[in-house]
């Protein structure tokens, strides 16, 4: 395997899913590609949506202006910049794509030539799973590159 590309949400499991595929490179010996899909600017801006950020320092929800999406690139470079200050690689390369977050993820997997991805499984049950359905599970029964699913739910 030579390319790890290691999706990465603004959920507060984003820290462990980045050191979790970043482990899994280096033991490898392969290149990481860290990954952010926007979706349209309507998405933040709903009140469905309130982002708790995996990293210190990233935690604040005035740090995701919503005006446009160019203010929402340049905070999702500022996210994977801070997870890959947070891994200490600057070899890491990062990709910001936006549109369908499993979408995103099989078309960047499929542009770097991943070998594997490596992404979080939020665990979402009944309703919440129905509205929003599974990314996880979407990009499983697309993708013809292999999965590393973290499950990414507490224990309660």
């Amino acid at each position: 395997m030579k390319k790890v590309l290691i999706a990465l949400d603004y959920e507060p499991p984003a820290q462990k899913i980045a050191e979790t595929g970043y482990t899994l490179a280096k033991a490898m010996n392969a290149e990481i590609v860290l990954l952010h899909v926007l979706s349209d600017a309507n998405y933040y801006a709903s009140l469905n949506y309130f982002p708790v950020m995996g990293y210190e320092g990233f935690n604040n929800i005035s740090t995701l202006p919503v005006e446009n999406i160019d203010d929402l690139r340049k905070t999702a470079q500022e996210f994977l910049d801070k997870s890959k200050q947070h891994l200490n690689d600057d070899t890491i390369t990062t990709v910001i794509k936006e549109g369908d977050f499993a979408e995103g993820i099989i078309a960047t997997a499929a542009e770097t030539n991943a070998d594997v991805i490596v992404m979080g499984s939020h665990g979402r049950r009944g309703l919440d799973k129905m509205l929003m359905g599974s990314v996880a599970e979407r990009v499983l029964h697309k993708s013809t590159v292999p999965l590393f699913i973290i499950p990414t739910k507490s224990v309660e």
